[in-house]
């Protein structure tokens, strides 16, 4: 970051996606009928699973893979996807937990000044692109981290990438770019 300014970004973790498998054929009526907190879908194939503690929200396929949402950290996410496996292996399957995978990471981080998008954009054309009749951000693209951020002019960042570890350096990544382009304060 900037030598001259201190001052810590609050990288916040809003939602963290994780798959994992049960390796073993999972009766959906069964989930349906004896399970809590459910709701069937038979028309998609699926049945989503809502826990309270982590707070996430599953939805299950009768292959036996089970995709989790909702959680706020990695940990969080093995955690309810844990509970999950268990809950399941209550309602008398033979539930094994394995491939456990995290997915994707949505975080939110807000710099300490506003942008100049067009700026941005101008200065890093080839992976910044900003459509302002089709959306009010910026999006810019790191491929070797597989991260996306969505850059708002009023300096909010909306940061994807496959892990918390890859998210945090996107944005130290992106921060000097993004300090070039501050808007100056109005008076």
């Amino acid at each position: 970051m900037d030598s001259s300014n201190d001052e810590a970004l609050d990288i916040i973790v809003t939602n963290v996606v994780a798959t994992f498998r049960t390796r073993c054929h999972l009766n959906l009526r069964t989930i349906a009928l004896e399970g809590t907190n459910v709701i069937y879908k038979p028309e998609v194939g699926k049945v989503l699973m809502k826990l309270r503690k982590p707070k996430i929200t599953a939805s299950i396929w009768s292959s036996g893979k089970i995709i989790c949402t909702g959680a706020t950290s990695e940990d969080e996410a093995k955690l309810g996807a844990r509970r999950l496996a268990r809950c399941l292996q209550k309602l008398g399957f033979k539930v094994r937990f394995s491939a456990f995978r995290v997915v994707n990471v949505l975080a939110v981080c807000s710099m300490p000044f506003a942008i100049h998008l067009i700026d941005f954009t101008k200065n890093n054309r080839p992976i910044a692109s900003y459509e302002p009749e089709l959306h009010p951000a910026a999006t810019y693209r790191i491929k070797n981290l597989k991260a996306t951020i969505q850059v708002f002019s009023t300096g909010s960042l909306t940061v994807t990438g496959p892990n918390v570890q890859n998210v945090a350096t996107a944005v130290e990544q992106v921060y000097p770019l993004l300090f070039e382009c501050q808007k100056p304060l109005c008076k």
